[in-house]
């Protein structure tokens, strides 16, 4: 089936609802790169969006996985545990360049970074270190499992030289725990998953949306 959005014709993998809620949501930037993110799931290159959008996004990119993990799980649930892999192996790998950028490279992209990351300033450091003094493992797994941005955790835990393996540990698990969860669930329940999706898609959108700022909100005035 095919759609109108503002840019075009296209359609979705995800069902009827989730491609016309898609197309009929106009609600600013956000949600436009949500529409974008979306659209691969209706190519052949979606597991490789997947893939990408899973790594950067857990050093760089302000929209997590999980929207393009839904739609590509509902198209072909057979394959969700498939493509659950994909997203933890890459959002882990992701999770190491962070680790990387923050211990080999901090001192030249700081800057950089504190003025154009969402959610990275010197403050958030601050308060991240104090998470780490008393929480390393589980302040990762929190921030890997959570709407937190994964990011500032990726990224502080190689300022901060945070032990690698406890890190590498509690990102494979928290990452791994959230993506499957996803996936188990549309594997087994696929038809009603993808019905009620459909129904409440606009609704499940904006409930997203609210808890990827309200990850913003805990960084901003509880760390």
């Amino acid at each position: 089936m095919q759609i109108r959005s503002a840019s075009g014709t296209l359609r979705l993998v995800g069902g009827r609802g989730l491609t016309e809620a898609v197309a009929r949501a106009r609600v600013g930037p956000v949600r436009r790169l949500y529409d974008w993110v979306l659209r691969w799931a209706d190519t052949r290159y979606g597991p490789h969006a997947l893939a990408l959008l899973a790594l950067i996004e857990s050093s760089v990119f302000p929209i997590p996985p999980d929207p393009l993990l839904m739609a590509l799980c509902l198209g072909a649930s057979k394959r969700s545990l498939r493509f659950a892999t994909i997203a933890t192996a890459a959002s882990v790998v992701g999770g190491v360049l962070g680790y990387w950028i923050g211990a080999a490279l901090w001192g030249t992209v700081s800057d950089v970074f504190f003025a154009y990351v969402p959610g990275v300033t010197p403050e958030r450091f601050v308060s991240v270190q104090a998470l780490y003094v008393r929480w390393d493992f589980w302040a990762i797994f929190v921030a890997g499992l959570t709407p937190i941005p994964y990011k500032v955790f990726t990224i502080s835990a190689g300022v901060f030289s945070i032990n690698f393996p406890t890190f590498v540990l509690a990102s494979v698990l928290s990452r791994g725990l959230r993506f499957f969860l996803v996936a188990v669930l549309i594997y087994r329940f696929g038809d009603s998953m993808r019905s009620f999706i459909d129904r409440y898609f606009n609704r499940l959108t904006w409930l997203f949306g609210f808890l990827i700022v309200l990850g913003f909100v805990v960084i901003e005035f509880v760390l």
